[in-house]
């Protein structure tokens, strides 16, 4: 069996048990430290930050400040803004990442791959040709060429074009 150590993770995975608060509700309450958890955007009833734990560089989350798990408990005002925010966010990425194409979805249910059910978020997946390549199909592994810091770096700027 390989083993692929990853320190890094363990951080999201002591926040899941350490005190049942939802690291989004956290990050929506701490406006102060928005640099600090890689914000990006703060709307009326959204915020858009980098995703710690990256499927690919530049991943991005958008998600209510409002503690709900379905679109449906969001106002329509909140639902607008969430998807209004998202074109920016694309739009910074093709500027700032030179990004070719993004997924653009939510994972609604533990089965569907939600980490966090009950608080809803919208992922931002930024897809260049070729960024598939052989290291996750023969060793199971994804190589992303940024760190968070720098990337948040790249769009913050983007963001201000």
């Amino acid at each position: 069996m390989d083993r692929l150590w990853a320190p890094w993770r363990s951080e999201f995975v002591s926040q899941l048990s350490e005190d049942h608060k939802c690291f989004l509700c956290k990050i929506a309450a701490a406006p102060s430290s928005d640099g600090e958890n890689f914000v990006l955007l703060r709307g009326k009833s959204n915020m858009a930050l980098l995703n710690r734990f990256p499927y690919n560089t530049g991943h991005l989350l958008v998600s209510p400040y409002a503690h709900v798990s379905s679109i449906s408990q969001m106002d329509d005002a909140a639902v607008l803004e969430m998807f209004r925010m998202t074109d920016t966010l694309i739009a910074a990425l093709k500027i700032g990442m030179k990004a070719g194409g993004f997924n653009v979805g939510f994972n609604l249910g533990r089965a569907a791959g939600a980490g966090l059910e009950d608080h809803i978020h919208l992922h931002i997946v930024p897809r260049w040709a070729g960024d598939t390549n052989f290291m996750p199909v023969l060793a199971d592994t994804k190589v992303l060429p940024h760190d968070l810091p720098t990337v948040f770096q790249i769009l913050t700027s983007s963001l201000r074009a």
